[in-house]
């Protein structure tokens, strides 16, 4: 188990006295404060103001149990720190307005990876390379959506959502990804289609216009986001998405999780295009992915925003880091350096200019020891900071887990260089956190409104939009009944009504994911969604998991009534599933019957397809039967 975080007073410092270390971030001078209480009590971090030091953005220091030490006691943000609220649930509802969603991206859905003139995409090309996917799969049909327009916004509407986020794919609309080479009018069509048929159901298109799915041909004669040229290319694409969509499309998101695009596809090459450049090709990535940001935001400023109206986003997903040891400088410091990785690595050139100086320094430092003459990191000209600085209208978070952070010394030497071993952060978990599905994910959600706080005292209280929240499951056996994914939704939910009662300015919240679909690198095994997918059918329908019944009565309701009709919903959610479960078990067992029959009469099917349709099912059904009678056998000659 880990230790207790909390700190003993009186081990360092005498009681009230103060110790100060004043360090510069991002232009900025930025003051760490060390408050002592008295002995024997509990000390937990909290953001400070400090009179006289008026360009401080964050500010560390720490309070004694409910009272803070008088000499600390000034100017306090909003969200307090230092409460363990960690079990407690808030009842009540939502502003007025508040925007209820869900959302999904081109290629985990859309398939049809190759018909009505599309081109190729960095992941068609991945995805088909052995050994990269779990099991071999691909995207090339997941959900069947590119067919099922009309259908899954039915769902939307039953679902009563407010909005719903997608991705366009550029290769879709501009096969190569250069605009001048062709336009592919049927992309433009089906793209139509599905926002008339979303504002027909009175559902708001939020359309991100890079979810992953680069042009191959932009990476095979370029090299993708590693060259700058790409810049130009995304703002081609952007302008025509603006052109084409944007007397209805108002809410636009340039990039999704960057951080993933930048270090699975460009450091470890765990993601498509699959490329190790370790400890450059992450930071040379992300540095053109922001300026492509930026050239696109401007564009629209001038170009679009007084026709249309419209606004212009970014997503970032963010994990939150809390400090293992809140009695050791180093893990404060190693948390916040850990987030400033992640979502500052971002989110900070957009908003004030520049990268975190945290950043700045670690990876500045350590190529100046690897004998590197200038940084791994690069930097932008004083002109770019004024360009990139100020383009963002809302500001997407993508939320999802938590860690324990504490200070780790790599190595840094060149040959163990990587965007891992610069920031010195060790990564550890609760064991008692719950984790169905992802193993990197756990349910844990105070971070997300510890998340959501440090982004209104970082940022200025921006605009937010939760763009991607929600928990997945590995399960061999159907379930349709996700009590595990209803307590979380229910749990961060409620984190994040309770930073908007902080102050935070979140304006709409949206589940990750509508539908089970396509989990890059581990293709089908993981399921996120609120519908569950029957990938092993080629009609891929669709059936309600018990999330969909909980999480309407949230929307419904906008927010928590109080405590005995939340309960309420949970249980007949439960109950409705269990008779879905058995639905869906009948025509599982309709469809093997039919592959049964297709397999006798065709002759020339594989013996594999075979092997993984219908033998592998049916053994592991009997291993666990001949299990559960071996077990009744032990109890039986044990009694």
């Amino acid at each position: 188990m880990l230790p207790a975080f909390s700190l003993t007073a009186g081990t360092a410092l005498e009681k009230g006295s103060v110790s100060a270390a004043n360090v510069t971030r991002g232009g900025s001078e930025t003051c760490f404060f060390t408050c002592s209480a008295a002995p024997g009590k509990s000390l937990s971090p909290f953001r400070l103001r400090w009179p006289g030091c008026s360009k401080c953005n964050l500010h560390k220091a720490y309070r004694s149990g409910a009272e803070r030490v008088r000499n600390c006691a000034a100017d306090s943000e909003d969200f307090d720190w230092t409460k363990d609220e960690h079990g407690s649930f808030y009842y009540g509802t939502f502003p007025a307005g508040f925007s209820w969603g869900a959302g999904g991206s081109a290629y985990q859905t859309e398939g049809a990876w190759d018909k009505d003139g599309k081109g190729l995409s960095i992941w068609d090309v991945f995805s088909h390379k052995k050994g990269k996917i779990q099991q071999n799969e691909t995207g090339d049909s997941s959900c069947e959506g590119y067919y099922k327009v009309k259908d899954d916004v039915s769902l939307m509407k039953e679902l009563m959502l407010n909005h719903y986020i997608f991705s366009i794919s550029w290769p879709r609309i501009i096969p190569t990804g250069i605009k001048s080479d062709h336009i592919n009018e049927r992309g433009i069509q089906y793209y139509d289609q599905l926002i008339n048929q979303l504002l027909e159901n009175k559902i708001t298109p939020i359309v991100t216009l890079y979810h992953w799915d680069l042009p191959q041909f932009l990476q095979e004669k370029y090299g993708g986001w590693q060259n700058i040229s790409m810049v130009n290319h995304f703002n081609e694409f952007a302008n025509l998405c603006f052109e084409r969509f944007g007397n209805r499309v108002k809410h636009w998101i340039t990039f999704s999780n960057p951080w993933s695009v930048a270090v699975e596809g460009y450091e470890t090459g765990e993601h498509a295009p699959g490329l190790k450049l370790r400890g450059t090709g992450a930071y040379r990535a992300a540095h053109h992915i922001i300026k492509a940001h930026a050239k696109v935001w401007h564009t629209y400023d001038t170009q679009w925003r007084g026709k249309q109206r419209g606004l212009v986003g970014i997503s970032l997903s963010g994990d939150w880091g809390e400090p293992v040891d809140i009695s050791n400088q180093r893990d404060i410091e190693a948390s916040e350096r850990y987030v400033q990785f992640s979502l500052g690595w971002f989110a900070t050139p957009i908003f004030h200019g520049d990268y975190p100086q945290v950043m700045k320094d670690f990876v500045g430092r350590k190529s100046a020891q690897q004998g590197l003459g200038t940084s791994r990191l690069p930097s932008f000209s004083p002109q770019e900071k004024s360009y990139i600085k100020g383009t963002c209208d809302f500001l997407g978070i993508g939320h999802f887990t938590t860690r324990y952070i504490t200070h780790k010394n790599n190595p840094s030497g060149r040959s163990s260089s990587s965007f891992f071993t610069d920031r010195d952060v060790a990564e550890l978990v609760d064991p008692r956190w719950p984790d169905p599905g992802s193993e990197w994910l756990y349910s844990v959600p105070w971070g997300f409104r510890r998340l959501l706080n440090f982004v209104k005292t970082q940022y200025g209280n921006p605009t937010i939009y939760v763009t991607e929240n929600g928990v997945s499951e590995k399960m061999l056996c159907t379930e349709l009944c996700d009590d595990w994914r209803i307590q979380y939704f229910k749990d961060y939910i409620n984190e994040m009504l309770k930073a908007i009662k902080d102050g935070v300015n979140v304006k709409g919240y949206t589940a990750w994911s509508l539908l089970d679909k396509f989990e890059w690198d581990e293709g089908y095994s993981e399921r996120f969604g609120l519908y569950y997918v029957d990938f092993r059918n080629k009609n891929k329908p669709r059936y309600p998991k018990a999330s969909v019944q909980f999480y309407k009565q949230v929307i419904s309701s906008n927010g928590f009534p109080n405590q005995r009709e939340v309960e309420n919903w949970r249980r007949k959610a439960v109950e409705t599933c269990s008779s879905s479960n058995q639905l869906l078990a009948a025509e599982e067992q309709r469809s093997t019957a039919a592959n049964i029959l297709r397999l006798i009469h065709d002759p020339l099917t594989s013996h594999m397809e075979m092997v993984t349709e219908i033998v592998v099912p049916t053994v592991c059904t009997l291993s666990i039967l001949l299990c559960a009678v071996f077990l009744m056998f032990l109890l039986r000659r044990r009694n």
